[in-house]
């Protein structure tokens, strides 16, 4: 599996999220075989808080606790970020806290405990999904794996640049595979008005790309 971009932070604790879920032997690599994690890492995944936060919440779907697990790597590598900052790369610098959190409900004055912070990105998650099962037809055919990368492409990106994007018009063909290999494209970002290449945005889009092809079935 040398060819893998996605960080074993990350992909520890999908693999985490999967077993716990109980949705299969583990996630399938594309002509790699199982996904192999260390047993050390893997024990750190399970403990995780975030993990365990997102696991607990019986009413959520598996691609958006998936999904919740892939914006806690993207957007604070894994760190509990619980007081407000202005994101200086964001555009029009708004407060930011939790995950990639802004908008309603973020406070400069306040601390947000984990608690909080689950509580404030779920409801996002839950509207990404709501778009999702609008914009992508047969929203419920598609792997649990590629409907949590949509819903990270519209937490991050929004549902509009999904709706005029050749990721979707690909989905809505039926080539999954190609819309896959849309997401290594979504690497940019404004930084003082202009256009530029992000590294957090082509990892995330790296990433995202091997993690839409990767599929979780039972044990042989």
């Amino acid at each position: 599996m040398s060819k893998v971009k996605v960080p074993g932070f990350l992909s520890s604790r999908l693999l985490a999220v999967v077993l716990a879920l109980g949705m299969g032997g583990g996630i399938y690599v594309a002509d790699s075989g199982l996904l192999q994690v260390p047993a050390s890492e893997l024990q750190q995944a399970q403990a995780d808080p975030y993990v365990q936060a997102v696991l607990a919440d019986k009413s959520t779907s598996d691609a958006v606790k998936l999904a919740m697990v892939m914006g806690h790597f993207y957007e604070s590598s894994g760190k509990h970020i619980g007081t407000a900052y202005v994101d200086t790369l964001g555009r029009g610098q708004p407060l930011t806290v939790c995950n990639g959190i802004t908008g309603a409900g973020v406070a400069a004055d306040r601390w947000y405990s984990p608690a909080d912070c689950y509580q404030l990105e779920r409801g996002r998650y839950l509207a990404a999904k709501r778009e999702a099962a609008r914009l992508v037809r047969g929203w419920g055919a598609l792997g649990v794996m590629t409907q949590a990368v949509v819903l990270d492409f519209i937490h991050n990106k929004g549902a509009g640049a999904l709706a005029t994007s050749t990721l979707l018009r690909k989905l809505n063909v039926g080539d999954a595979s190609g819309a896959c290999a849309e997401n290594p494209r979504w690497n940019k970002g404004t930084v003082k008005g202009m256009q530029k290449v992000l590294p957090g945005l082509q990892l995330r889009g790296d990433a995202n790309g091997e993690i839409c092809t990767w599929r979780v079935e039972p044990a042989a």
